[in-house]
């Protein structure tokens, strides 16, 4: 019996004057990770929390099963982007790992 699919939402608050950074950081993520064979979705979305500008960025993926999963956070683009997009975050990346159970897609 195949793995079922596996979902995962990550959100990024950048530090204040950040957005920038962070924002070409995660699309550099973009084209990588929707070539990875077990990738089905890489989907980055960006949020406006402040009257000055500032935002939040939020990533949908989807992946054939845990070990596509696995398999994008072996990856040499997913360690870079991880050593490199720390030091502009307000907090700590927001990261929900699901698994369909009764999924139409």
């Amino acid at each position: 019996m195949a793995e079922n699919k596996v979902l995962v939402f990550a959100s990024f608050r950048p530090k204040s004057g950040q957005e920038k950074e962070v924002e070409t950081i995660l699309r550099g993520m973009v084209a990588p990770t929707r070539n990875e064979p077990g990738n089905e979705c890489y989907d980055l979305y960006k949020r406006q929390v402040s009257r000055e500008g500032e935002h939040s960025y939020h990533l949908f993926e989807k992946y054939r099963d845990g070990e596509a999963l696995q398999a994008h956070r072996d990856s040499e683009h997913y360690k870079n982007y991880r050593s490199a997009i720390g030091d502009h975050l307000a907090e700590p990346i927001g990261v929900i790992v699901l698994e369909a159970v009764d999924a139409a897609s």
